[in-house]
């Protein structure tokens, strides 16, 4: 399967494996077909072990839109219990994954510059003991 590396260097890049069930026969190669058609996505089938593995930019796709379009092409996905634990754990990483990057970046120089104030000014976190006091113990 070629790289999408040399487009995309970041770790971005995902690469997933969808399993379908093993009827009826030659899903993986049919689906390898429909996704290597989609721009962005590529796709290899192992039609032995019913699956085929996907690589794509998570700002481009994500797995449950390439799930979404095999299933609306008429594809049977596996459904045993580890498949679809696989599954829902991908989207929930995914999805994560989209709302951490739309909230916007801290701006850590204006925190820094607070914490240097805070340093210097004079507040409640000073003891006022003097310092032969403070060795009496």
């Amino acid at each position: 399967m070629n790289s999408l590396r040399a487009k995309y260097p970041h770790d971005d890049i995902k690469h997933r494996d969808i399993v379908f069930s093993g009827l009826p026969l030659d899903q993986a190669n049919q689906a390898a077909k429909l996704l290597n058609r989609i721009p962005g996505v590529l796709c290899q089938a192992f039609a032995s072990q019913h699956r085929v593995a996907v690589q794509y930019h998570m700002d481009e796709h994500s797995l449950l839109e390439l799930e979404t379009r095999l299933l609306e092409a008429g594809f049977h996905l596996d459904n045993n219990i580890l498949q679809k634990i696989k599954r829902t754990l991908a989207h929930y990483c995914e999805e994560v994954y989209h709302d951490n990057r739309a909230i916007p970046e801290h701006n850590i120089k204006s925190r820094d510059v607070y914490v240097k104030v805070w340093e210097k000014h004079p507040h409640g976190d000073h003891d006022e003991t003097p310092e032969e006091l403070r060795r009496y113990l």
